[in-house]
């Protein structure tokens, strides 16, 4: 990251623009920062500006307490202003999430894509992530990095002997730095449902996507994403996973975001 712009609360927000052209910013989702997002940087920035960022609280970004929602919503309205004072927005996973509620703050968005929000569809779902971020909030109240990053696993669905492998990987250390951040994907997915309300509230274009070859209730998410959004659109992405390859996304994005 090469550059720096200053949130309202003073938070340092480290940041790259690569390409020429209509702003888009990249939202990365939990446990990463705007290195997991980059290489959808290349095959968009013959067309766009591509903003890749780091969210506060991990890698060249700085954090300030509390935190709240609205302060990373705040990060990306002084990214956009930095930048031209426009933009249209991708977030993946739970950074779709918070795409979302930046749209729906008011910012000045042009378009808003998301990839495989992980949204709670029914009851039992909507139950595990309670208890999931009542856990959460224990582990990382007691410093227990290690505990959180493995709550987190299992809520993906991670294996259990791929779990205790992951502890003895080289990456286990790097993982456990970045824990404290699970916190602030929890509070920016808020009760785990669609918040279809603040949905309604987007006034701009909404592409929501899912993989093909993703859990169907991913899919169920995204649809239900665009239904509540008054310009939402959704489409499936056939044979993709929640690690979407970018030259497959590119282009996808790159039509959407030139309408």
């Amino acid at each position: 990251m090469d550059k720096n712009t200053i949130s309202r609360d003073g938070t340092p927000i480290a940041y790259q623009r690569i390409g020429q052209g209509p702003v888009v910013v990249l939202v990365s989702g939990a446990m990463s920062a705007g290195a997991t997002v980059a290489p959808l940087a290349g095959p968009l920035s013959d067309r766009f500006g591509v903003v890749v960022y780091d969210r506060r609280g991990r890698g060249a970004s700085g954090d300030t307490t509390p935190y709240t929602v609205e302060r990373e919503v705040e990060d990306l309205a002084a990214l956009i202003e930095a930048e031209g004072g426009d933009a249209a927005l991708y977030g993946i996973s739970s950074g779709g999430a918070l795409a979302l509620h930046a749209a729906a703050s008011g910012l000045p968005v042009r378009q808003v894509a998301v990839y495989e929000v992980p949204f709670a569809m029914d009851e039992v779902a909507a139950k595990g992530r309670a208890e999931y971020s009542e856990r959460l909030t224990e582990a990382l109240a007691q410093g227990r990095r290690g505990d959180a990053v493995e709550l987190f696993l299992r809520l993906t669905g991670l294996a259990e002997e791929m779990i205790q492998g992951a502890r003895q990987s080289p990456l286990w250390s790097g993982m456990e730095t970045i824990a404290p951040s699970l916190a602030y994907d929890d509070a920016v997915m808020g009760d785990g449902r669609v918040p279809r309300d603040r949905l309604a509230a987007i006034t701009v274009p909404v592409l929501a996507l899912a993989g093909g070859a993703s859990p169907g209730w991913m899919r169920q998410a995204a649809r239900a994403v665009a239904d509540a959004a008054p310009q939402g659109a959704y489409r499936v992405l056939e044979g993709q996973t929640h690690m979407v390859d970018p030259q497959v996304l590119a282009p996808v994005l790159a039509e959407f975001f030139s309408e």
